[in-house]
């Protein structure tokens, strides 16, 4: 059965016509289509003129079209690698080249020496890299330095080091990146948290234990287990230098709250929230806190809401890294076929916040 990255299966004609009619590149790979009048088989994204639905044949690979007495097309050359696939891969090798010159000279590429590499455009350079990634090439170099300070704050003798070591100039701009990106200063991050504090408590509900931790900022973490032990496990290890207080009943009140809101979505959650990640977590993360109760989307129409069609395989690791279970409720992106996908806290966890949604939209 052909099924494409996205989840989309083309076991049918019919769905596969309709893939060509919509010229659909997350086809591609899955099957081609050949054309009786010329004897060209092309991809299902090919951009040339769309045939006559009865002057078309379907083949599962390039192999037996060609079988069959077809020839490649040669402007969507279908016996190559799906564009998507070669523009993931030049994406790929120029994220590489981000690292390896922050790491040797301490200073990204300017998108001008990027696009030279890729005999591309700079415009055409700039859309490329923030389709695939979701982010442009700056915000993907800003965000491996933030990985670089976390992991260097943790391993260097002093935040001074780690400053000029990640290209930091000024220590100015150091400490007011650093602390909007890590959620704290960079000497407390060095020291896993330390000097923050965290209330916490852990409550039950109909889908198990259900821990709610809350920072100066505001909520920063909703964790979901059948475990309650395995739930405070996790947060020590997110903060294992912070200082962690069991809540006091005033704190028991905003538990109560995001239990309420799992039981009875329709009342809806309005706390503070403490949200930390990288850009494209962030824009993510605000797209799914918009996605009405009862409601769900695929990945790749998240993908396309945030404005990168191309990144749906982003979107589902930035909807598996969401830390705040309910309140950004990454448990309404679904499968393009409607199938429930991997969820952080477990799939039947996932499919009864849905079925409670649908039976508070229907009330």
């Amino acid at each position: 059965m052909a099924k494409s990255e996205s989840g989309l299966v083309f076991a049918e004609d019919n769905s596969r016509w309709s893939a060509v009619q919509q010229r659909d590149v997350h086809a591609d790979g899955c099957f081609v289509f050949a054309v009786v009048t010329t004897g060209v088989y092309c991809r299902p994204s090919c951009p040339a003129r769309l045939p006559k639905r009865e002057n078309v044949r379907f083949f599962t690979t390039s192999a037996l079209a060609s079988e069959a007495g077809f020839r490649a097309c040669k402007r969507c050359l279908p016996d190559e690698a799906p564009l998507v696939t070669r523009q993931a891969a030049l994406v790929e090798e120029l994220s590489r080249f981000i690292e390896t010159t922050l790491d040797d000279q301490q200073k990204a590429p300017t998108l001008e020496m990027l696009a030279d590499r890729a005999n591309l455009s700079r415009h055409h350079l700039h859309r490329l890299f923030k389709s695939v990634t979701g982010v442009t090439a700056k915000q993907y170099a800003d965000a491996y330095r933030k990985m670089r300070v976390q992991r260097d704050l943790t391993r260097k003798a002093s935040v001074t080091q780690t400053m000029y070591d990640s290209g930091f100039n000024s220590s100015g701009h150091f400490y007011s990146q650093s602390s909007s990106r890590l959620g704290m200063t960079p000497g407390q991050y060095r020291q896993g948290g330390a000097e923050m504090t965290i209330r916490f408590a852990v409550g039950q509900c109909s889908l198990g234990a259900i821990l709610v931790a809350q920072s100066e900022r505001g909520v920063c973490a909703i964790l979901m287990d059948d475990d309650p032990h395995a739930l405070v496990n996790d947060l020590q290890d997110r903060f294992p230098k912070s200082e962690l207080i069991g809540a006091d009943k005033d704190f028991e009140k905003i538990v109560a709250q995001v239990i309420g809101f799992v039981e009875q979505p329709d009342k809806g959650i309005n706390l503070p929230l403490d949200i930390r990640g990288t850009a494209f977590q962030q824009r993510v993360w605000a797209a799914l806190q918009k996605i009405p109760a009862g409601n769900t989307v695929s990945y790749s129409q998240l993908a396309q809401i945030i404005g990168s069609p191309n990144a749906s395989r982003a979107v589902a690791k930035a909807c598996a890294a969401n830390p705040l279970a309910v309140a950004v409720p990454c448990h309404r992106v679904v499968r393009m076929d409607g199938g429930l996908s991997g969820y952080r806290w477990g799939v039947e966890r996932k499919r009864a916040l849905l079925e409670n949604e649908m039976k508070a939209k229907k009330r």
